[in-house]
């Protein structure tokens, strides 16, 4: 399993459930998933970790009207990704079973 930092496993998170995950995209659902802002250089720079590590790739998409004929870099998970997200998430729930159960 991949080593990921709580934004790199949030990212990767959202790629997973968005229909076309995107740079501005990704950054817009951020906001309404955390209630917190994020700059779209701080996602395009985890968005490049994450396909260093070989948890997504990205590949251009055609251009669109909506931006002025520019294209944007869709991302996808990989297998690898996939199998580490589920991992985090099997560590976790372990974690979160083991905490006693309050008043």
């Amino acid at each position: 399993m991949k080593s990921l930092g709580n934004l790199e496993e949030t990212v990767l998170l959202l790629v997973m459930i968005m229909d076309k995950p995107y740079g501005y995209a990704i950054a817009d659902e951020y906001r309404k998933q955390t209630n917190q802002n994020i700059s779209i250089s701080a996602i395009h720079t985890v968005l490049m970790r994450l396909e260093k590590k070989g948890l997504i790739e990205s590949k251009m998409d055609g251009a669109t009207d909506e931006r002025g004929g520019r294209r944007k870099r869709i991302c996808e998970v990989t297998a690898s990704g996939k199998s580490t997200i589920q991992s985090l998430k099997e560590n976790r729930i372990k974690l979160w079973e083991q905490i006693p159960e309050l008043g």
